[in-house]
Parts: structure tokens; sequence; C-alpha cells
């Protein structure tokens, strides 16, 4: 396990600082080596090799401009919105994609909003606020109030989960995307003065995950953002109006799942998710970047990693076979993928080409994840107990024996409340 331990004192005959690794660019303003004692914490082995990621290079924006993924499908699964072209099979009627798309709304209402500028908030540009930042900086109180207080407002405004790191630029997009139909690169206009990144977790909707793959269960995702867009815009706008910076932020300018981790959501899994303790890996991030001095959460870990070692249910079980079955490599399949981080990775060319024949996302390995139950049971609390001790392997076991996981019709979703309103 290691990070990047450049020195970054003043070189006065090369402008750079000494001792500056060839993968550190130069516009950096942080010294890597600050990281190295909270990577151990959470378990990141980042290499002398490591670089900075280009939103441009994510297969979402590569399906744009890049063979390796561009099909004839990838505008019908991107016009679904517009033009859903429903069907009789259960999962993916007209009934299906009104709610897909109808969950999905507000995330795109805000993603508009800025078109003919060439921005797409939320997915390729942080959110804009609306409301001027206050002239006027508020007195504070202490730092751990001043926490308290921004992790009461985040909670108050609708996040079922909030929790806070340093900034680290590492995770920082080195690009961004332009919108233009080859997805060119611009620069990331992420800009300010940051020290600390809230990160705010939104649960998906247990029953309509049970569900994936359809058009019906990718409403779980699309309601998340939607929401997540409304929270994160609002809390952004709430420390702008106490006179303190802050950029609200989705799948924008950053990766979100290093700063979840270290800002205590959960642990790293096998298929690529932070799997948490409170929604297992049903859950969506978002963040805010801020200028607030606040109190870092710790990383938390409860056997995730070790149980995901034991345990291949996701790549099993993905249609592509784009998640891996052995242990975590430095090196990904390819450009999507970060590079000098030894972690679990994704195909992810596999993985959307897969999207776009079915027209809809996949989630088949989130729902499939022994960590994908309902906790408020205590059942299911007591066996994520068991999960993270020596019983893991017995508790593999029981749930590949009585399969918890398997898929609800989606056709059964629609009665749930008929069925709870039964006598």
């Amino acid at each position: 396990m290691a990070a990047s331990d450049g020195e970054m004192a003043s070189d006065n005959q090369s402008g750079a600082p000494r001792g500056w690794p060839a993968n550190e660019p130069p516009r950096s303003t942080q010294d890597w080596s600050r990281f190295a004692e909270s990577d151990r914490e959470a378990g990141f082995e980042i290499g002398e090799n490591f670089q900075r990621f280009s939103q441009r290079n994510d297969a979402f924006n590569r399906a744009w401009w890049d063979e390796a993924v561009m099909s004839p499908l990838v505008a019908a699964f991107y016009g679904a919105h517009l033009d859903p072209k429903p069907r009789k099979a259960d999962g993916f009627t007209q009934w299906d994609y009104a709610l897909l798309n109808s969950a999905w709304s507000v995330a795109r209402d805000f993603a508009a909003r800025g078109r003919q500028t060439g921005r797409r908030e939320g997915f390729l540009d942080p959110f804009q606020s609306f409301l001027p930042q206050s002239e006027n900086q508020v007195e504070l109180p202490s730092i751990e109030e001043t926490t308290a207080r921004i992790k009461q407002v985040a909670k108050f405004l609708g996040a079922d989960m909030v929790g806070i790191t340093e900034y680290d630029e590492r995770w920082v997009y080195t690009h961004s995307a332009e919108i233009g139909s080859t997805r060119e690169a611009k620069p990331n206009d992420l800009d300010g003065q940051f020290n600390s990144v809230i990160v705010l977790a939104h649960g998906m909707d247990f029953d309509l995950v049970r569900t994936y793959p359809a058009a019906l269960a990718a409403a779980a995702t699309g309601r998340e953002y939607s929401r997540e867009a409304a929270i994160v815009s609002s809390l952004a706008s709430f420390i702008r109006a106490l006179g303190y910076e802050a950029v609200g932020s989705s799948n924008d300018s950053a990766i979100t799942i290093p700063y979840a981790i270290k800002a205590g959501m959960g642990e790293y899994g096998r298929n690529q998710m932070v799997i948490t303790e409170e929604f297992g890996p049903r859950v969506r991030f978002s963040k805010v970047f801020t200028g607030l001095q606040l109190v870092y959460d710790k990383p938390k870990k409860f056997g995730v990693r070790q149980f995901c070692e034991i345990c291949t249910k996701c790549a099993d079980n993905c249609p592509p076979r784009a998640l891996p079955k052995g242990p975590p490599r430095e090196a990904g399949p390819n450009r999507s993928n970060i590079v000098g981080v030894t972690k679990w990775s994704a195909d992810c060319e596999k993985c959307f080409t897969y999207w776009t024949k079915i027209n809809v996302d996949c989630a088949i390995c989130m729902r499939v994840c022994p960590f994908n139950k309902d906790y408020s049971k205590w059942i299911w609390r007591l066996a994520r107990r068991l999960m993270g001790t020596s019983w893991r392997r017995l508790m593999l076991s029981i749930d590949d024996r009585f399969d918890f996981n398997r898929r609800r019709l989606p056709k059964d979703w629609w009665r749930l409340t008929m069925t709870d309103s039964k006598p």
C-alpha cells in the first residue's frame, strides 16, 4: 500500500516542487503524501504510477467518440426518455417506462437548464447556484458544532447519510467533456479554495432494486439522481448563504467513491460499489465541495473486503461477464479504469454495451449482492454482523442456499400496495 510521496518543497531551477513525480501534474496544489495515513485507514492501495482520471474516458462519454464502445444502440439508449419504445415484456411496459422517466425528470431538468451555455449539470458540470454567496461571513461556533449543524441541515434537506472528509485533488477529474456529439475534452470548471468534501448518501428503494434488470427497476436509480440534485444544490446554497464557498456535485467534477469511503460511508466491494451498513450497495452519493473547515469522519470497516474475497456472486451473475473474479489488481481492463490504484475493476466497455442492448441500465450486481438486504429488520442486521466475522463462509452458503436476492417479477411491484392493504 503506497501513496505518491514526492516532496513539495520549491525547486527554483525547474519551477516545479523538488522531487516532483512524473505522474503529478504541474498544476497540482497539494502534497499528495499528506494523504498516506488516511489512505491506509481507508484501505487504498495507490502506486507510484497513479494518474488522475479524465471524465472523457468514462464509458458514458466514450460511447460518443470511441469505436470500442460506440454502436447504433447508444442513441436509442440515451433517447429512451423521449422515445422509450415500451413492449409487452414484464418490466418494460408503458407503465414501467412512465415511472422510470418521471423518476429521472428532476435530474434531467437540472441537466438541461444550462444546455445553451454548454453545461450539463450533475453529469458533466457541477450544479450552479442561483443564490449569490453572501458577502458577510457568519461567525462560526466551534468546528465541532459547525460540523454538527451542517450534518443536521443535510439530514433535514433529505440526505439519508452524511459524512465529511478532506478535499483531495487526486480524485478531481483532469478534464470534463463537451456535450456535443464527440464529447471533446474541456477543462474541469470545478474551481475554489476547498478544504472539505461533504458526502451525502441517498438510499435506493429495496423493492424496486429487487426487480433489476427492468425499466421499472431503473426508476430506483432515477429517483435518487433527482433527489440528490435537489438536496445537494440546497445544501450548497445554505453554505453560500452563510458566506462560505460551496459547490454541489453529483457524477460531475470528481470521482465520488474515494470521498465516500474516507467519509465513513462504507467499504469498497467487488461490484465496484460502496457497501454501506445501512443500505448495502443500494445507495447513490453526491457531494459538496466547500471552503469550510469541518471535522472529518473516519473510514468504516465491517468486513466487506474479507467477504468479497470469498464471494463472486456479482461476477457470476453479470450477463456480459464485466466483473472480476480474482483478487484486486492495479491494471484495469481498458482506458475507463483509473491508473495506479489496486482494486477490483469492471470492464466498463462490456458493462455499458450490455446496457445499450437491453435499452436500460442493469444493476444485477447490486441486486444479488449478499449485503443487499432490508436492514430495518433485525434478522438482517444480525446477518450483516456475522458476515463480517469468521462465520462469513457459513453466511455466504446460507445466502446461496435460500437465494434471498432472487429477482422479483416487476409486475408484482405494482401490486405491493394491494398486497399490503389486505386484512
